[in-house]
């Protein structure tokens, strides 16, 4: 098995992963994030979890900071971003249809 494209975020590559695929739908501020994530995966990341994040994403080069006008700053995917979460995605989407596969020959 190969390793996580996002393994270096150590406990926060779940939480990260949630909030690059939100954000592969389009630029949000956090609380547009959170309202997405708990939507998508029912998790509700806590304001800790998330603004531990975004700066961590932004400075791996996978999200960016926008400008804004008013107090709420919205980050978009990057390039670099979009390729690490289709990997990963892929790497993860392998091992759920290899188990779904697996417990259906167990029937």
């Amino acid at each position: 098995m190969t390793k996580s494209q996002l393994a270096d975020l150590g406990r926060l590559e779940e939480p990260s992963l949630l909030v690059l695929v939100s954000l592969s739908s389009g630029p949000k501020h956090g609380y547009a994030i959170q309202t997405d994530v708990a939507a998508f995966a029912r998790v509700q990341l806590g304001p800790g979890t998330l603004y531990a994040i975004l700066p961590r994403l932004e400075r791996m080069g996978l999200i960016q900071a926008l400008a804004s006008d008013d107090r709420r700053r919205p980050y978009r995917l990057t390039g670099e971003g979009a390729a690490r979460l289709r990997a990963e995605l892929d790497r993860q989407g392998a091992i759920a249809r290899l188990g779904l596969d697996r417990l259906g020959a167990e029937r």
